[in-house]
């Protein structure tokens, strides 16, 4: 089972092979002699097949059934699959019983080839377990968390650091097990990235990034680990100890917010989270070297809670963020998670608790990304940024040349978002100042 659940689908032999025999099949059902009754019923089947697509796109949108709405990107490939599932559905009449086999395998290889195209167009889940949301369990050695009580160092570590010749070339990742003492959260499995620098006999006191991938998704480490590697390949093996924490457990979105119905998300990543990690990794103790991070749906509960605790977090990266938690189906979020409060839902927003709390951010040092083809969510990262500016938060936005709100806007805002914090945490040189205007 757990071969099956680590197949991957994003990249490699598999999506080839399940494209290929989709075409083959589709070219099978279509190339038959033709007659005024056949040419009928395919047309029917083709046409029906849109029909459901159309539907199926219209009904998810509508009800925010996968967090948010598909574009017409995907809308083309549900139609594609769709029709030609319709066409393999009339192919079952009028046919002789090989047709009829070949319809019937068909049908479900037209959806696993539709379904792996969308998933290819997002860019997101690489492996079955991705797509179902589902954590494997890779166990992981943690490093020895003593860290006395050693003083911050009075260098930063780019200069002070000297990689010794057992260091290896890449991260470790693993998933590892954060209880919800505190919350009683019910989350899934944190995934961890020990980078090369942590793996080493006498490792340096490193910063910690917790990140919050998005709704729907899973805490998956492998998804941001290549952004990781190569950020450590450029810094000598240095690079952030990072905790890819589940904000959102095994239900529906909870929006960053404690509540009866989904469970103390807040709660787990705000007290929890932080307190594993004090008891079991070798990190540094001062607020500038923990950083909370996220994208999407994650990058937003990072805002809210860096926001809420700038004593506790002293570094944040938002990768696309959304302007605040829910906001493609506010409604819902209102009446679940809320019990339909408008006033506390509207103070539970990010800029509402940014802007209750200017004065209070001048230590923090904040990176926001957003894709330049983000129609759907950039304009309300835009405004976040802004209020967080306003707070009093050293806030750098960096705009990603055509990427959209998809694994591009996650890789590359990655890896811009750590870029522009790396100088804080230690791990790179200070930008040098931008050259005067003539």
């Amino acid at each position: 089972m757990e071969a099956l659940l680590q197949i991957q689908i994003l990249g490699g032999p598999v999506p080839i092979v399940v494209f290929a025999l989709a075409g083959v099949c589709a070219l099978y059902l279509l190339l038959r002699r033709p007659t005024r009754r056949r040419l009928l019923t395919s047309a029917i089947g083709l046409l029906a097949g849109t029909a459901v697509a159309l539907g199926v796109y219209a009904l998810a949108n509508r009800t925010k059934a996968f967090g948010g709405d598909l574009t017409l990107e995907v809308l083309g490939l549900l139609i594609a699959t769709c029709a030609a599932i319709g066409l393999a559905i009339v192919n079952l009449w009028d046919s002789r019983w090989w047709r009829k086999v070949v319809a019937a395998v068909s049908i479900p290889v037209f959806a696993l080839a539709g379904g792996i195209g969308i998933n290819a167009f997002y860019g997101l889940d690489k492996t079955v377990a991705d797509a179902l949301g589902i954590v494997v369990s890779k166990p992981i050695d943690l490093p020895n968390a003593d860290t006395g009580d050693a003083p911050p160092p009075d260098r930063p570590l780019y200069e002070s650091w000297q990689p010794p010749a057992d260091m290896p070339a890449q991260g470790k990742v693993g998933t590892v097990t954060i209880p919800g003492a505190a919350s009683g959260f019910q989350a899934r499995q944190a995934g961890l990235y020990l980078p090369p620098a942590a793996q080493v006999k006498n490792p340096p006191l490193l910063p910690v990034m917790v990140f919050m991938l998005g709704y729907p998704g899973t805490p998956n480490p492998e998804m941001i680990t290549p952004t990781l590697d190569r950020f450590a390949a450029e810094h000598r093996g240095l690079a952030p100890i990072v905790i890819i924490a589940d904000q959102i457990g095994n239900g529906r979105d909870p929006a960053c917010a404690d509540s009866s119905t989904y469970g103390n998300a807040e709660t787990y990543i705000r007290k929890d989270v932080p307190a594993w990690i004090r008891q079991n990794l070798h990190v540094g103790t001062q607020p500038k070297g923990w950083v909370l991070g996220g994208y999407s749906n994650g990058g937003v509960c990072a805002v809210k809670y860096t926001a809420l605790d700038p004593a506790a977090w002293g570094t944040l990266v938002a990768v696309s963020p959304e302007e605040f938690p829910g906001v493609e189906y506010a409604d819902r979020v209102r009446a679940d998670v809320y019990g339909g409060d408008a006033a506390a839902f509207e103070a539970d927003k990010p800029a509402a608790i940014l802007a209750r709390n200017t004065g209070r951010y001048a230590g923090v040092t904040a990176a926001v990304t957003t894709g330049t083809e983000d129609g759907g969510f950039g304009p309300g990262t835009r405004r976040l940024a802004d209020a967080a500016t306003a707070a009093g938060m050293n806030v750098t936005l960096t705009e990603i040349p055509g990427a959209g709100h998809t694994g591009d806007a996650l890789a590359l805002g990655l890896a811009a978002g750590l870029n522009t914090v790396a100088p804080s945490l230690g791990l790179a040189p200070p930008a040098p100042p931008p050259s005067p205007t003539p």
